[in-house]
C-alpha cells in the first residue's frame, strides 16, 4: 500500500500550539457510520456501565537538552532506554558528532556519544548516577516540532504535556488522548458504573516521524517498552464477557492491547518491547472504541485509525474537521472511532 495514500493538506492556524482550558473542554468528532459533533465531556453520557476505558499512565520525562560539543551548540531528544542503560537520542545537527565525542550540559552532567546511526539518530551513555534529577534541573518537555516555542522552560508545558494520572516516569512523548481527560471527567466516568484501567507504554519519540518510504511496508517502526497487568487482563476480559466495549484511549494504549493477545485471541499480561505496526487489513481482536486526537499525515498513526475506522471513513470525517475547524495534533481536538465491523 502507497504512502501517498495517507496524505492530506492542512492549513497551518488549524495546527494547536495550546491545549484547551479547562483540560475537557475539547471538542470531540465521534466517528461511526455517520459523523457527531460532541465534546469530551459528553463521554459519560455515549459509553454504557458494561464497559471499560483503559488508559496509558506513562509520564514524560523532560528529555530534551541543549548542550556542548567544544563550542557546537548540540540539542539531543532522549526517545528510548537500552537494556543497557544507555539512552537512544536524536541529535541536531548529527553531522557534528562522532563516536567518542562528549555533549556537556553543565559542569557534572555529560553525555559520550557511543555510536551513531541513520537519520540523526545516536546511542549515548551519561555521566552521574542522578540521570532523572538532572533532567529535571537541566531538561526540557520534548515538544513535537509542530509545537513553536521561544523557550520551552518559560512555558506551562512541564503541566499542559502531561496526563493528569501520569505516575510512571519513561515517556519522551505524551499519550495526547489522555490530555484531555480532567480528574473531574474520570470520576464522573467511573460514577457512571464505567471501568477503567491503566497500563504502560513508555511512549518514543519516533511517534512524530513522518513514514517516508513509497511503500507502507518498507517502513520500520521503533519499539516501545510496555506493560499490562494481570488484574488489569481480568477487569478487561471480565468487561468484555459481560457484553462491555473496550475503549482505549489513546493508540498506545491500542497497540499495547493488541500487543498482549495470544494465539487463541485472548489478552493476557504483558511487559517487554512492542513494535507492532497496525496498517489497514489488520484483523482487530480486543478494542471496540478508540479515542485519539488528529493525526499528522503519512505518519503510522494516520495508518492505524485507518485500519481501525476504515480509510475511506477516515479520509472523510479528516476533511470534515478541517472545514469545521477542528484542532489538529498533540493539543488539539479529539475524535471518538467506532471499530469498522
Amino acid at each position: 500500500m502507497k504512502t501517498d495514500c495517507f496524505d492530506f493538506n492542512l492549513p497551518k492556524e488549524l495546527i494547536a500550539q495550546e491545549p484547551c482550558t479547562p483540560r475537557d473542554a475539547a471538542k470531540l468528532l465521534h466517528i461511526g457510520e455517520c459523523l457527531r459533533n460532541l465534546t469530551i465531556r459528553d463521554l459519560p453520557n455515549i459509553m454504557s456501565s458494561k464497559d471499560i476505558l483503559v488508559l496509558n499512565n506513562t509520564k514524560v520525562i523532560p528529555a530534551r537538552l541543549q548542550g556542548l560539543r567544544n563550542k557546537t551548540s548540540i540539542e539531543i531528544t532522549l526517545h528510548k532506554l537500552n537494556s543497557d542503560k544507555t539512552w537512544r537520542a536524536f541529535a541536531k545537527p548529527a553531522r557534528k558528532l562522532r563516536t567518542g565525542d562528549s555533549i556537556n550540559f553543565s559542569t557534572n552532567f555529560s553525555a559520550t556519544v557511543l555510536e551513531k546511526k541513520e537519520n540523526g539518530e545516536i546511542v549515548v551513555s551519561f555521566s552521574g548516577k542522578e540521570l532523572f534529577n538532572n533532567l529535571n534541573q537541566h531538561g526540557s518537555m520534548p515538544l513535537p516540532p509542530y509545537i513553536k516555542r521561544k523557550n520551552n522552560r518559560a512555558n506551562p508545558d512541564e503541566l499542559n504535556y502531561q496526563t493528569v494520572y501520569a505516575s510512571n516516569l519513561g515517556a519522551v512523548a505524551a499519550p495526547t488522548a489522555g490530555l484531555h481527560f480532567s480528574k473531574e471527567l474520570i470520576e464522573q466516568i467511573k460514577f457512571t458504573g464505567i471501568d477503567v484501567v491503566e497500563l504502560t507504554l513508555h511512549v518514543g519519540a519516533g511517534t512524530f516521524l513522518p513514514v517516508k518510504v513509497e511503500n507502507i511496508h518498507d517502513h520500520t517502526i521503533h519499539s516501545e517498552w510496555g506493560k499490562l497487568n494481570k488484574e488489569s487482563v481480568e477487569r478487561i476480559n471480565l468487561a468484555r464477557k459481560a457484553g462491555g466495549r473496550v475503549t482505549a484511549c489513546g493508540t498506545t494504549v491500542l497497540r499495547l492491547l493488541e500487543s498482549a493477545v495470544n494465539e487463541n485471541g485472548e489478552l493476557e499480561p504483558f511487559e517487554g518491547e512492542t513494535d507492532i505496526f497496525i496498517t489497514p487489513g489488520y484483523k482487530f481482536k480486543i478494542v471496540d472504541r478508540l479515542i485519539t486526537n488528529f493525526h499528522l499525515p503519512r505518519s503510522t498513526l494516520i495508518m492505524l485509525v485507518a485500519a481501525f475506522s476504515g480509510l475511506e471513513r477516515i479520509k472523510s470525517a479528516y476533511e470534515y474537521a478541517i472545514k469545521s475547524g477542528y484542532r489538529f495534533y498533540s493539543y488539539g481536538d479529539a475524535s471518538l472511532l467506532e471499530r469498522k465491523k
